[in-house]
């Protein structure tokens, strides 16, 4: 009786799946690596993840401490200060650093916050039909129509200033454009003939949007996620300079906040608006790059390149 060998063995329905996700997976990495503004965008975003990640190593905590600031005042930059100082004496190069790990956080946690909320609406507003799917994209108009940054505000000056709030806040608001784009593609999805298939075999509302629907619109969401975490970055920014973010934490937005309250401007301290402004540019041309990139990937009408 011959043996069978391990190849010759019939595989499960599942290992083939997984095996062809994994060549997918693949090829969009190789395609991916063949782009240069996507890896111009890559390398970005890796350069200011390793200086966050090595904020403290790079720079002791004690030098964001105002009463231990020893710098001149509103210096210029320097060989002993980069960037120069800011208005209490500190090193804005490491403000700039120590900011990037609040930044990077808030950005990568709200946008993660909203592509869950805007996925699964999207998926339920493009499945169900009748008063569900009705109800859900009226919601998603509702939200679509009100002013982002107001609404933003308001949530925030309710619920207070805290890293969480802000991350909820901005999640919160601003999942309805992924949504919209999401039920779109849903639409698409529901046509073809393997989801009525399922259909016809008895699968729950569930098990065809987990099982079928998700798989199919998932490169879409990888795409709009990485253009979404730059919205997100910009909004920490634009909510922190407001003053709506937490002060306990240093953050671009918050340098920039100070930066203004402290007249930078009219001192001539130009080094603190520009530093932690042209992170923030760099950062979400980083991620517009990269999503860029793979928008061109991963779209089945493009030319793959």
């Amino acid at each position: 009786m011959t043996a069978t060998t391990p190849e010759a063995r019939p595989r499960s329905a599942r290992a083939v799946t997984w095996t062809r996700r994994r060549r997918s997976w693949a090829r969009t990495a190789k395609a991916f690596g063949r782009s240069r503004s996507g890896m111009l965008g890559l390398g970005i975003f890796i350069v200011f993840a390793l200086l966050a990640l090595l904020a403290p190593l790079l720079f002791p905590a004690s030098e964001l401490d105002v009463t231990k600031a020893t710098g001149p005042i509103f210096g210029p930059p320097s060989l002993t200060y980069w960037l120069g100082t800011d208005d209490s004496g500190r090193s804005v190069l490491a403000l700039v650093v120590w900011g990037a790990r609040i930044s990077l956080l808030v950005g990568l946690c709200a946008t993660v916050l909203s592509m869950v909320i805007g996925t699964s609406m999207g998926i339920a507003a493009g499945h169900y039909r009748g008063f569900r799917g009705g109800a859900l994209d009226r919601l998603t108009d509702w939200f679509l129509v009100i002013p982002y940054l107001p609404l933003a505000i308001v949530m925030a000056s309710v619920l207070g200033r805290s890293l969480l709030n802000i991350i909820i806040v901005i999640g919160v608001t601003s999942w309805p454009g992924t949504a919209r784009l999401i039920r779109a593609q849903t639409l698409t999805v529901e046509g073809r003939p393997y989801l009525e298939r399922a259909k016809a075999l008895g699968a729950g509302n569930l098990h065809q949007m987990g099982k079928h629907v998700l798989p199919n619109v998932m490169p879409l969401v990888l795409a709009n996620t990485t253009l979404a975490v730059s919205i997100s970055i910009l909004s920490e920014t634009t909510l922190s300079f407001l003053g709506l973010g937490d002060p306990d934490a240093v953050s671009w937005g918050s340098i920039l906040n100070s930066a203004f309250s402290a007249g930078a401007i009219s001192q001539g301290a130009w080094w603190y608006l520009a530093a932690p402004g042209v992170c923030v540019v760099l950062v979400v041309l980083g991620f517009n790059l990269i999503g860029r990139a793979l928008e061109d990937i991963l779209d089945p009408y493009g030319d793959g390149a």
